[in-house]
């Protein structure tokens, strides 16, 4: 794959990998399957359809409620998406009397370039494969193998002039068409992103608590897919729009058994919170108040830190100064003091823009 060894290392440079440094220091494997493994002579890309039963941007006005993306609202494509490869690899294996290696994003493997040069698909502007028959959903996995098999014809890129992928992004992620800055992403900042979210983000997350589906919503492509098929990649029904108020008191405990075997899951609590959080200030619901002024107290600074600022957006100057009274004068967090002096400059209370002289 000429063109990815030239384009990983461009991506790489301009830091639009954020803060996934292990996209850097595998990055010779990324570019070369032969770097990952030296016997592998063919590589077989598979996909799983993973689309949704409705529109998932109708979620979005459900301000009260979480928009989860819509391959999160399932069990782990991961175990799913495996084993299946798993069963074709051992039927490959014991047919050809070689071994092979199963991989679904746990290995330094660029399956998007992979499965369009198998013909699965093209990356489209917004970066994500889109397939023929499938549109944008797919959830691929690969299977290397040391027998020399034919090549199928690479997929030819079909967006044409359509740009609604870049147009709808709500934080300006593509600096280009076919390019993704990843910190711009509010699918990297409320999933892989583990410190605050940048304020100049955070309006622009919605109800979105865990990922983002809105470039993957408007491709035009979308008009031949379907709904998933597999059974066990059914959505859960308590995953489609849950109550925020009722993600918001999620300790870690309940957190992992709400979402376990989920992709949700692996940010873990406090992160997940934190878009929560983010998520009730922007509601708009002054009943949700109560929520954020929970999360003062949370043992996390980082639940901390979004509780702040939801309150800001929810509170109006009265109770917001008791809050502080309350809570942020003894805040030993930094990031948490930072948050306040944001919130509260000098003027609206005794010692208010500066947390440290109360």
């Amino acid at each position: 794959m000429p063109a990815l060894r030239e384009r990983l290392p461009q991506w790489l440079a301009a830091q639009h990998h954020g803060s996934m440094d292990w996209m850097a220091e595998r990055a010779a494997q990324r570019s070369d399957p032969k770097a990952l493994w030296s016997e592998v002579r063919s590589v077989i890309m598979l996909g799983m359809n993973a689309g949704p039963e409705a529109d998932p941007l109708a979620l979005l006005a459900r301000r009260e409620h979480a928009a989860i993306a819509t391959y999160a609202q399932r069990r782990d494509y991961h175990e799913v998406v495996k084993g299946k490869l798993k069963e074709l690899g051992g039927f490959i294996s014991a047919r050809s009397g070689g071994p092979v290696k199963v991989f679904v994003d746990t290995a330094p493997v660029m399956e998007k370039p992979l499965a369009e040069a198998a013909g699965l698909g093209w990356q489209g502007k917004h970066t994500v494969l889109i397939s023929r028959e499938h549109g944008n959903w797919l959830l691929l996995g690969a299977i290397y193998t040391s027998v020399a098999l034919p090549h199928d014809a690479p997929a030819q890129e079909r967006c044409g002039s359509c740009r609604r992928c870049l147009d709808i992004c709500p934080t300006d992620a593509f600096p280009a068409p076919f390019r993704l800055d990843a910190r711009r992403c509010l699918s990297y900042l409320t999933i892989e992103h583990a410190g605050p979210i940048p304020v100049e983000f955070r309006e622009a997350m919605g109800n979105r608590v865990f990922g983002c589906d809105d470039c993957l919503a408007v491709c035009p492509w979308n008009k031949f897919a379907g709904a998933a098929q597999e059974a066990r990649m059914a959505a859960r029904d308590d995953l489609l729009a849950p109550p925020l108020a009722e993600l918001a008191r999620l300790d870690d405990a309940a957190f992992r058994a709400r979402f376990a075997n989920t992709p949700v899951k692996r940010t873990g609590r406090d992160r997940f919170l934190r878009n929560v959080l983010i998520a009730i200030g922007n509601s708009g619901a002054p009943a949700l108040a109560e929520e954020a002024l929970r999360g003062l107290s949370d043992p996390s600074a980082l639940v901390r830190g979004a509780a702040v600022w939801a309150c800001g957006r929810l509170l109006d100057a009265e109770s917001l100064e008791a809050a502080y009274a309350r809570h942020g004068r003894d805040e030993a967090e930094a990031s948490v003091r930072a948050e306040w002096r944001a919130l509260l400059p000098p003027g609206r209370g005794p010692a208010i823009g500066n947390p440290d002289a109360a």
